[in-house]
């Protein structure tokens, strides 16, 4: 009798553990896991932002941001490079992730702007393996073909750089899309917040062949006086071959970059700017590229 009831309920069980298998099979799926807060690997950060400046065009979407959403950004932007939650930027559509660039093995933190919509108020890059060290700004993607490229290259060779790209095309809303030439973008506020915090920049344009036919670079330093920095670039460029016109010693044909509003702020907070423009043919080679990042790294901007 004992043997019968142990054979019932041993029948019992495997029946209800069959019955529990088939009801988690056909229960729908879960929903994806939420993302972890580390680092995550992907598409490398020169795709990720060469993809960004193809996409840009001289009829695309843009508006310049009201006072808040300025203060907003720049607040972003505080918060991120303080390690904090970058809320302030989400609250602009911008999207923030933490990822590995895997051609360094270093993580960064990337906010970049929210797509096809007017609000393209670009992509700003905070390399995470040292304190912030150097702002590299590229303003006019699209436009001044290639300096992307640069910028990424300059990004990944100084640890703590801080990349920012626009995310119009200049020309963009009749041209109030160039940051180098408007205070009243989420690119300035974010370039002059962290001339505040004492960081040098570097900014990188592009120039025609026949606008300055004997010359592959131009160097100054805005608004400012030239520092230390701005000779040793002349002079390290100039010994990779280069040549260069010094715009605190020679007329620069309308490229020394006296207008530029980073420029100016930089000025105004006593912090170094690097002013760098860059001729067609430079900018097309790839040789000539690693040699001008070579030879702006050797200079170290970020030193007066």
């Amino acid at each position: 009798m004992i043997r019968s009831r142990r054979t019932l309920l041993s029948v019992v069980g495997v029946v209800l553990a069959l019955a529990l298998a088939l009801t988690l099979l056909l229960m729908p799926a879960a929903g994806p896991a939420p993302q972890t807060s580390g680092p995550v690997p992907g598409t490398g950060l020169d795709t990720l932002v060469t993809e960004f400046t193809a996409a840009l065009s001289a009829d695309q979407a843009y508006r310049p941001p009201k006072a808040g959403e300025r203060r907003t950004a720049a607040a972003g932007l505080t918060a991120l490079l303080d390690r904090r939650d970058g809320g302030d930027f989400r609250k602009l559509g911008f999207s923030v992730q933490d990822r590995v660039d895997a051609a360094t093995g270093r993580s960064y933190t990337i906010a970049t702007n929210e797509p096809g919509t007017e609000r393209a108020w670009g992509m700003y890059v905070i390399d995470r393996s040292a304190p912030p060290s150097l702002v590299v700004e590229v303003p006019h993607p699209g436009f001044d073909l290639r300096t992307e490229l640069f910028g990424v290259d300059l990004f990944r060779r100084v640890p703590g750089a801080v990349l920012l790209v626009a995310g119009a095309h200049r020309k963009a809303d009749d041209s109030h899309a160039d940051v180098a030439h408007e205070e009243d973008s989420v690119f300035h506020v974010i370039a002059a917040a962290l001339a505040a915090r004492g960081l040098t920049q570097v900014q990188l344009h592009g120039f025609d062949d026949q606008n300055l036919a004997s010359t592959d670079i131009v160097l100054s330093s805005g608004a400012a006086a030239a520092g230390g920095a701005a000779h040793r670039a002349a002079d390290r460029l100039t010994a990779a071959g280069f040549a260069v016109c010094r715009a605190w010693a020679d007329r620069c044909t309308g490229l020394e970059g006296a207008t530029n509003v980073q420029g100016k702020a930089a000025a105004e907070n006593d912090t170094g700017f690097l002013h760098v423009e860059m001729s067609r043919t430079v900018r097309d080679s790839p040789q000539h590229r690693e040699q001008v990042v070579g030879a702006l790294v050797d200079a170290d901007p970020g030193k007066p």
